[in-house]
């Protein structure tokens, strides 16, 4: 049986507590943040892999190893394997194209954008589900870092495969559900 890899170690020595538990520790000025999970769970907007991927893609874009894992465990009971590494394929590969993009967006110079990006970015056509799918965790994703351009990218892909607006923000509302929350658990790994 191969090693786990040092992630997979790490992972595995994070205590796995369910979501639920998760928002029970966030104090009472962060209930708005549980009462949002909640809704945000139950919303009909979003098929089960595009939930359940824009949950993933945005744990792991909100860099919560605590959250992620028990995102991950919960949606290991919803969806395939094959759309959980899908959705962590698309959050690491956007969290490489967010800084680059974004040094594009910020810089002056538009000589920047004639050149080749020279970044491998092979699962963009290897991850095995749905293309619109994995547009939506990008866009998930290029909103938590705030890179413009990939938010205006992959909006413009999503909207020409007839991705409407409401789903489109049903994401972005993961998104800054999920951030939300990772930020409130830093906060209280200070305290």
């Amino acid at each position: 049986m191969p090693r786990p890899s040092f992630i997979q170690e790490s992972l595995i020595m994070l205590e796995t507590m369910s979501i639920e538990a998760i928002l029970e520790t966030l104090p009472d000025y962060a209930k708005d943040l549980r009462l949002n999970w909640y809704a945000l769970a139950n919303a009909t907007e979003l098929n089960e892999n595009q939930k359940w991927g824009s949950f993933i893609a945005a744990a792991y874009g909100a860099r919560s190893p605590k959250l992620l894992a028990a995102i991950e465990a919960e949606a290991a009971t919803h969806v395939s394997p094959e759309v959980i590494n899908a959705a962590k394929g698309a959050a690491a590969i956007m969290g490489m194209n967010n800084i680059y993009y974004r040094f594009h967006h910020l810089s002056d110079s538009e000589k920047y954008s004639t050149l080749p990006a020279r970044l491998r970015m092979n699962i963009v056509r290897t991850h095995g589900v749905d293309h619109a799918d994995f547009e939506l965790w990008s866009l998930v994703v290029s909103a938590i870092n705030g890179c413009g351009k990939c938010l205006s990218s992959h909006e413009k892909v999503l909207l020409e495969k007839g991705v409407s607006e409401e789903l489109i923000l049903a994401g972005v509302r993961i998104a800054s559900v999920v951030h939300g929350t990772a930020a409130a658990l830093d906060a209280l790994q200070v305290a």
